[in-house]
């Protein structure tokens, strides 16, 4: 029988690109058209399937019946070990992840695009954005969403996912612009979700009361629902004690579209921990990550308190908007 390189990418979905530095680094015999031994063959195979007990020198930890790659055990973990927390840059921590291991992606990257490019003036949030880089600031610096570092994202997002799976991306208008096009090459999308804020937001141009959610599959899947509408009218968390805080409901809403129970969602920008509660309320495992010691904090003391009493410290009443389909939702569940 005859072994090529090939056959692994397509197996386990290797993007190319990182086969053939571990290629290089290890110095494996390749031959003509990507042929390779039996042994090479299985010792590329146990590694792209995480079945080593150690990669690249990093012990492997055990997380809802996969082993992935971390230099340390979780930050966070749940007694019942359905939920994890690590401390990492996005890309490195799907880096470390097996592939074909996660179910559903949610997540809410920095959108530094918009602020990078104008500059205007000193964000609520963020402070000057000349100062980008320092303080509130940092998380600008900490992932720059620029078409090569999505690429990069979105190659690893497709290798960790499952086939027939969906993911979820929020964008502001600026950064859908110019990334949207990204997402097409690697992912099916399906659909651009528009998130209706209720209450007006900051503008220099035109007050922003929305933001923008990619839809996309790797492979085929139907939604869970049929009566999951395209605009989302959910109000934006007041008075947030951590920046960028989304609200539950939006991360509910794209679980209720994509998740069954005991599926391993992923956010690898954590954040203030929305999608982790929402992973939690529909019954899912999570994986999640930061870069930021305030986020893996924050996020941990919410979770550990859903986890025990029931209750969202950080958002403690619903922010669903005036929408009886919405609300029609969230009351009888799939529709």
């Amino acid at each position: 029988m005859v072994y090529t390189i090939q056959d692994i990418q397509e197996k386990l979905s290797v993007v190319s690109e990182d086969m053939e530095k571990y290629v290089r680094q290890n110095k494996i015999k390749v031959g003509k058209d990507g042929a390779i031994s039996a042994k090479t063959y299985q010792t590329l195979l146990n590694f792209y399937s995480g079945e080593n007990d150690v990669v690249n020198g990093k012990p492997l930890y055990v997380l809802n019946g996969h082993k992935i790659a971390v230099k340390t055990k979780p930050f966070f973990e749940s007694k019942d070990q359905r939920v994890s927390i690590f401390q990492d840059d996005a890309i490195n921590f799907l880096k470390n992840l097996p592939a074909a291991s996660v179910d559903v992606i949610i997540t809410d990257p920095a959108y530094s695009g918009m602020n990078q490019k104008l500059k205007l003036g000193s964000g609520k949030i963020i402070g000057k954005y000349s100062d980008a880089g320092k303080g509130h600031a940092k998380w600008f610096e900490e992932f720059h969403d620029t078409e090569e570092n999505y690429k990069t994202f979105l190659q690893e997002c497709f290798r960790v996912m499952k086939n027939n799976r969906h993911i979820y991306i929020m964008f502001d208008s600026y950064s859908l612009l110019t990334l949207a096009p990204v997402v097409r090459d690697i992912f099916e999308v399906k659909n651009l979700l528009c998130w209706d804020k209720v209450n007006i937001g900051l503008g220099h141009y035109f007050r922003r009361r929305h933001e923008f959610i990619m839809f996309a599959s790797k492979g085929k899947r139907p939604l869970n629902s049929k009566s999951i509408p395209d605009v989302w009218k959910i109000k934006r968390v007041s008075q947030s004690q951590y920046p960028t805080q989304k609200p539950t409901e939006v991360f509910e809403l794209m679980l209720k579209g994509s998740a069954e129970k005991d599926f391993v969602v992923c956010d690898p920008f954590l954040g203030s921990g929305s999608s982790a509660i929402a992973a939690i309320k529909a019954k899912c495992k999570f994986l999640g990550c930061d870069i930021s010691e305030k986020s893996l904090s924050f996020s941990k003391e919410r979770v550990e308190q859903f986890l025990k009493t029931n209750t969202d410290k950080y958002q403690k009443s619903s922010l669903l908007g005036d929408d009886e389909a919405m609300t029609k939702l969230f009351m009888n569940g799939k529709s």
